[in-house]
């Protein structure tokens, strides 16, 4: 093996440590009893693994008047995740169309202001948003958060669809309109069916974005719609008892474990897709 072969594996080596060494910590401190985390040696195996604080975590661990563990939170962000991602993606998916292939008066309007969207930060329109979801009813509410989480992942979804689409073979467009087809019809007998690693790039960047989101839900929600990661908040930083830093681990586990399962899942159609134009100008 060649000098440079080495430099580059090792280095790999060492950055995969880095990054697995917490979540080593994280794993072998759920599975020890608090008896044995106050012996103080954090990378040491546990003597005697218990599953206990899991399911704590899960169903048990109090955050102030409540004592029912992540699981409400998780359901409620289940409830969250599914339609925010499906009407995001959709909506997203037919704009990114119309822009690559369907060209309209305003067309390079419309972009730039959905590309604009992308950038602007999340912190200026808080309280605008906190506004317009009071004036239609849907403050505190579920439905209000859903409409932010679509709201918010428009810009950059379009942005993924429209470049996608713009690499797929003109010829085949235009193909298919000789033929008689008209929008809808090449929209879901061409362009859905080749589009496959895109849709997955769009749904793993919502459900991670979504999922992981702890701003708009604490803001936009009330205690009994609180998503996974405010419960995951409130239960490490609960000041009632003992610190339990098994219990707080494993709820952090649990808690990150959707994005984790659905990345490991669709990885290499990740991969495929932001290779054969996510990222195309």
């Amino acid at each position: 093996m060649s000098g440079r072969n080495i430099m580059i594996y090792g280095t790999l080596f060492v950055v995969s440590i880095y990054y697995l060494l917490p979540l080593y910590v994280m794993v072998i401190t759920s599975l020890k009893g608090m008896p044995e985390i106050r012996l103080g040696n954090v990378f040491a195996l546990p003597v005697e693994i218990t599953f206990e604080p899991w399911v704590k975590a899960w169903s048990s661990a109090c955050t102030g008047l409540n004592c029912d563990g992540l699981s409400r939170g998780f359901l409620n962000s289940v409830r969250i995740l599914v339609p925010s991602v499906l009407i995001s993606i959709l909506i997203a998916s037919v704009n990114g169309y119309a822009l690559a292939n369907w060209r309209f008066k305003g067309a390079d309007l419309f972009f730039t202001i959905l590309i604009f969207g992308a950038f602007i930060p999340y912190q200026v329109m808080i309280y605008p948003i906190v506004i317009i979801l009071r004036e239609l009813g849907l403050y505190t509410k579920l439905g209000g958060l859903v409409m932010v989480h679509t709201i918010f992942g428009m810009p950059i979804l379009t942005l993924l669809f429209r470049n996608y689409f713009t690499s797929i073979p003109e010829e085949l467009f235009k193909a298919a309109r000789v033929d008689g087809a008209g929008f809808w019809g090449i929209y879901f007998k061409i362009m859905l069916p080749m589009s496959l690693p895109i849709f997955v790039v769009a749904i793993i960047l919502q459900v991670t974005g979504i999922w992981n989101d702890f701003l708009f839900g604490v803001i936009y929600t009330k205690p009994d719609n609180y998503p996974m990661t405010v419960q995951l908040n409130n239960i490490v930083n609960s000041v009632q008892g003992v610190k339990e830093y098994n219990v707080n681990m494993a709820a952090t586990i649990l808690t990150g474990l959707v994005p984790l399962i659905v990345y490991f899942i669709s990885g290499k159609l990740f991969v495929r897709g932001i290779a054969a134009g996510a990222v195309k100008g």
